[in-house]
């Protein structure tokens, strides 16, 4: 599959089609800035009506799962992991006419609010499908330093 994934300050899926408002960016900060992700799964015509399954995780420079704290464990520096559309479930059919071998799209879009993450830092969201992940399914982005706030 192809998959084609872009930062943003807010997406939207309406009638099959993305919204994006503010998109392309890989800089944010230093403070929390809620944000939005849009993506296009691009499903090939020999994996159309069958279940996928899909994941999409921030990690840390160092590939680590970002954690925030837990409502129920204030304090505990473990916290619960950064997951969007933990092993969400999708399936793609053909539509009536469509002539073979067409690749099927699906967009998606994941909105957040804001999320405290470390000043300097690099992050980075990570999407796989059926498990299987690859470097064109991640997106890549800084948290400014605290001494760039304006």
């Amino acid at each position: 599959m192809k998959v084609t994934m872009l930062l943003a300050d807010f997406a939207q899926v309406a009638d099959g089609k993305l919204t994006v408002v503010g998109g392309g960016w890989s800089l944010t900060g230093p403070d929390p800035t809620p944000f939005g992700i849009a993506i296009l799964v691009h499903v090939p015509w020999d994996q159309a009506n069958r279940r996928h399954t899909l994941r999409l995780e921030l990690v840390d420079a160092d590939g680590r799962a970002v954690t925030v704290p837990a409502e129920d464990q204030e304090g505990d520096a473990d916290g619960e992991p950064v997951v969007f559309l933990n092993d969400v479930e999708f399936e793609v059919g053909r539509p009536a006419g469509i002539k073979p071998g067409t690749p099927l799209e699906l967009p998606l879009a994941v909105n957040s609010g804001p999320l405290s993450l470390e000043p300097g830092s690099r992050y980075e969201w990570r999407l796989s499908i059926n498990g299987d992940g690859d470097e064109d399914w991640r997106l890549a982005f800084s948290v400014r330093p605290e001494e760039e706030s304006l």
